[in-house]
């Protein structure tokens, strides 16, 4: 298991509270038998399923003109790397990414105890009139992309807002899609999922657990 800080603890759903609702509850005794934890994606699965979507991004936008990816804090900033290391490639020229921390902007600050603040990098050519990708590990709530969009009214005016994730599990509380889906995952609410990545991990493994009556 990682440590328990929040930079390196496996990414369960959105930031925030929201991770502690899908997992075993604060309450649950230490005499409890675990649940079963299953791989739903391994290494190579995270590798093609990145460099689809990477191409998706590019087919889309009609190639990589005005594109800037921007990745969320933890987990969504190594895949935001990934991707646009991924589009370079193909484009034979550097994409621009940064990172966009969402922390001050999310709804439940009153309620639940504030993450760790990550830095927000913005490429040097900004996000006025391009086409920004938001790039996350799970998509669960809409919570964090609704976070994610009111943090970019702040920096810029993008053409167009696109989110790519790597994992959407449902259970949406607000009417947000993705647009680039590594894999789609039907999930209770009752069950966790964990994101692993090497960056963070050591390894790059998609699991879920829990669920369990």
């Amino acid at each position: 298991m990682t440590r328990p800080d929040s930079a390196h603890t496996p990414s369960t759903n959105e930031k925030g509270a929201e991770s502690l609702s899908t997992g075993a509850p604060a309450s649950a005794s230490s005499d409890r038998p675990e649940t079963s934890t299953r791989v739903v994606l391994g290494a190579d699965e995270i590798a093609r399923a990145l460099r689809r979507m990477a191409h998706e991004v590019l087919e889309g936008n009609k190639g990589g003109d005005d594109l800037v990816v921007l990745g969320i804090p933890t987990r969504g900033v190594p895949l935001a790397r990934r991707l646009a290391a991924l589009m370079s490639e193909v484009e034979g020229r550097d994409i621009p990414v940064g990172t966009l921390d969402v922390t001050l902007y999310r709804d439940d600050l009153r309620r639940n105890p504030t993450r760790r603040m990550e830095p927000t990098t913005i490429p040097a050519e900004g996000i006025d009139d391009k086409v920004v990708v938001l790039a996350d590990d799970v998509l669960y709530s809409g919570r964090t992309i609704r976070a994610a969009l009111d943090a970019l009214g702040d920096i810029g005016r993008p053409r167009a807002v696109r989110l790519a994730v790597l994992v959407d599990r449902g259970h949406r509380d607000l009417p947000i899609r993705a647009d680039h889906v590594g894999k789609n995952l039907p999930t209770s609410s009752r069950e966790r999922v964990d994101v692993h990545l090497e960056e963070y991990d050591g390894r790059d493994q998609v699991t879920i657990s829990g669920g369990d009556r």
